[in-house]
């Protein structure tokens, strides 16, 4: 019908005044969304930059969700400051001219912080930090003028009984539009027209359109809907967004719009299919609006953290059950999802610490050699290069899980050795687990240990100590040898007291208990065993530490403690001496001992009066009293006597009773030295003789049950 008359008749003409309002006083969430739109800067970056502004002296600060100004703050005076600038400075002085600043507060405040505003005029900005700048002045005279006027033309015509509207408008006065740019108000002029006049439109069309998609979100649009939903703070919006851009949960179109990637994608469509909406804001917005009610006094902190906690330990639970899920909707962006690899093939290769470096006190970690030998080097190679370098007769070693309690700076974990055949001593286990800290005696010999620095472990409870290895008799190296009866004669040192050392071989407190049960070295009953493995000792029973916390070994049938062997050499130094031997080399491990004090009475290395106990366990002894440190057990110097004899056992000769293996020691005239190895058992067709303790050189027993060895 309109096409058909399209003579149009003049059925009311209004007008009527209008205005457009003012900002209002800015806090932080509008000045980032405004900044995003007006001025294309990130939420980070504004930030960034106005905290630099502030901390300048320039703006207030920049964190604040208040948009009310306080009333006993001055304006006029900040007002005033502006003046001087060529560009608003005009703009400034018609505000004081007009009875002053007149600001449109809004109606929030965090009783903190008053809204954003210039507190000192400057001109030397360059960059963002000026267009910033200039901004929150701007944006400060334009809440503190007035609002724009203008006057709106209303016209309503008829044609063929359908009602058209058409509208203009005309400025009358710009006011805060003179200083804020940011804001658009454009006039339409629309021709005068009277009350029932008749006219010919010009064209007459009918259009035909449809609906468009959303668009996609700014940065802008994003702050708005995360302050509507409760996600955030104004002080953290910025870092929510730059977490999902840098995760790739989102990208950013060339129009600086975000664009959901493929993992965004595939983690909110993951956590909706799991039945529950994890990836609307309700959670997180639910915490938030707790925490202000904390602020306000209107909740118990401690009620709030308990609730959440449930709340999100639940989820927690859910989603780890249906983790799924996840990998089901991933799927679809990234292909199937691999099989998941074992925990220990993920992490084989990578380096545990053993300790800290002695020299620099960064970690020391195992490492293998080309050659497929093991050493432990120092993580601050090549600024540091300290190191061990172990032998070729390691054939394995690994990092054990126990900390040696000894060693300083804690931890010194212990490391678990497999040593080949015929390298260590015959009472020591070819698996073994010790020290490298320089505690282990025994280790310290067999793997010649040199870096240890005096102050890395613990001082030992008598005698003081000797550099950094073990005392030995005499040596061009560290050990003292003997070939066709003659012995090296040692240059002429400094004359050091020997050391008291802890016996290699962990052995069994003879006197500990009333009955026959096996002490390990942690004062508990040990376990016997059999050995399982094919060789020589299968089939043998043995004992060791139930626990496993500590390195007790003792063949169950040495614990009687008589079978045949070499008869016993005598030491030179008037005190009983533990040694082991190699092909090539003897090693002496000393031991103090005590003296008769006044009125006959023992007297142990502590200076103390000695005890009288008698021994326990069967064997040729049993019964036998003897003479022994006053002290518990762990805090005993090792002073030993037979209480039927008056001089310390293993009194007169002239060298140390071999450690399980044959005698290396000087002999004499016309007698043969033979060297022998740790695992070497054939002696030759000698006379076989009753076997002594290598320790007090007393029949019956061996070094294993000694009673000496409390």
């Amino acid at each position: 019908m309109c096409m058909e008359d399209p003579t149009a008749t003049v059925v009311q003409v209004g007008s009527k005044p209008k205005s457009k309002w003012r900002p209002v006083a800015l806090d932080t969430v509008e000045m980032e969304k405004l900044v995003s739109r007006k001025l294309k800067i990130g939420a980070k970056e504004t930030m960034k930059i106005a905290e630099k502004l502030y901390t300048q002296g320039f703006i207030s600060y920049p964190r604040t969700e208040t948009n009310i100004f306080p009333k006993d703050l001055n304006l006029t005076t900040l007002v005033e400051q502006q003046t001087h600038d060529p560009q608003w400075g005009g703009f400034a002085q018609r505000i004081l001219e007009r009875g002053g600043p007149t600001p449109r507060n809004g109606s929030k405040t965090d009783q903190a912080h008053p809204p954003i505003h210039p507190t000192k005029y400057t001109n030397s900005l360059q960059g963002n930090e000026q267009r910033l700048y200039e901004f929150i002045v701007r944006h400060f005279l334009a809440c503190c003028s007035q609002d724009a006027q203008g006057q709106e033309t209303t016209v309503e015509i008829d044609i063929a009984a359908e009602r058209f509207f058409a509208h203009g408008l005309m400025i009358i006065a710009r006011n805060y539009l003179d200083v804020y740019p940011y804001d658009k108000w454009n006039t339409k002029v629309i021709p005068v027209y009277e009350m029932s006049s008749r006219f010919q439109p010009t064209t007459v069309e009918m259009v035909d359109g449809e609906t468009s998609p959303p668009q996609l979100l700014t940065e802008a649009d994003l702050i708005s809907l995360m302050e509507k939903h409760g996600i955030g703070t104004d002080a953290t919006h910025a870092e929510h967004i730059e977490t999902i851009k840098s995760r790739m949960y989102v990208g950013l179109t060339p129009e600086q719009r975000f664009l959901p990637g493929e993992l965004g994608m595939g983690l909110v469509e993951g956590y909706d299919s799991m039945g529950f909406e994890m990836s609307k804001p309700d959670l997180r917005a639910e915490l938030e609006a707790d925490l202000k009610l904390i602020c306000e006094g209107r909740k118990d902190k401690f009620t709030v953290l308990r609730q959440q906690v449930q709340k999100y330990k639940q989820v927690f639970i859910e989603a780890a059950a249906k983790a799924t899920k996840l990998d089901e909707a991933l799927s679809q962006y990234f292909g199937q999802a691999a099989q998941p690899v074992d925990a220990q093939e993920i992490y084989a290769e990578t380096p545990l610490p053993v300790r800290k470096c002695p020299q620099c006190n960064r970690d020391m970690v195992l490492k293998t050699k080309r050659d497929g030998g093991f050493y432990i080097s120092c993580l601050g190679y090549p600024s540091c290069k300290t190191s061990i370098w172990f032998p070729s007769s390691v054939l394995e070693v690994s990092r054990d899980e126990s900390v040696c309690d000894v060693c300083r700076p804690h931890p010194v974990h212990k490391l678990k050795f497999k040593f080949k055949r015929g390298s260590v001593p015959p009472l020591m286990p070819l698996e073994f687990v010790g020290c490298i800290g320089g505690c282990d005696e025994t280790l310290r010999e067999v793997l010649d240990l040199k870096y240890l620095q005096g102050g890395n472990r613990a001082a030992p409870q008598s005698g003081p100590r000797e550099g950094n290895h073990l005392h030995v008799n005499q040596s061009n190296n560290r050990m003292g040898n003997s070939r066709g009866g003659q012995s090296r004669q040692p240059p002429a040192k400094k004359e050091k007291a020997p050391k008291l050392v802890t016996p290699a071989v962990p052995v069994p407190r003879a006197a500990s208990s009333e009955n026959n049960e096996v002490v390990c070295n942690c004062g508990t009953n040990a376990v016997q065993l059999t050995v399982r493995k094919e060789g020589p000792n299968q089939g043998r029973p043995f004992y060791k530490c139930n626990g496993g916390n500590c390195n007790f070994f003792l063949w169950a049938d040495q614990e009687g403690g008589a079978s045949g062997s070499a008869p016993p050499l005598q030491n030179s130094g008037g005190r009983p001496s533990n040694s082991f031997t190699n092909p090539r080399e003897s090693v002496g491990f000393r031991t103090g001992s005590g003296d008769m004090g006044a009125e006959g009475q023992a007297t142990c290395m502590c200076n103390q009066p000695a005890v009288t106990r008698t021994v326990q366990k069967d064997g040729a002894n049993k019964g036998r009293q003897f003479h022994t440190c006053s002290k518990p057990r762990e805090q005993q110097c090792g002073f030993f006597q037979w209480a039927d004899e008056n001089i310390p056992p293993g009194g007169s000769g002239d060298f140390p009773t071999s450690f399980g293996g044959g005698p290396t020691a000087q002999r004499g005239p016309g007698t043969k030295s033979k060297r022998s190895d740790y695992n070497s058992s054939d002696r030759g067709p000698t006379a076989k003789k009753q076997r002594t303790c290598g320790i007090c050189h007393q029949p019956g027993h061996n070094r294993t049950s000694c009673p000496q060895n409390r």
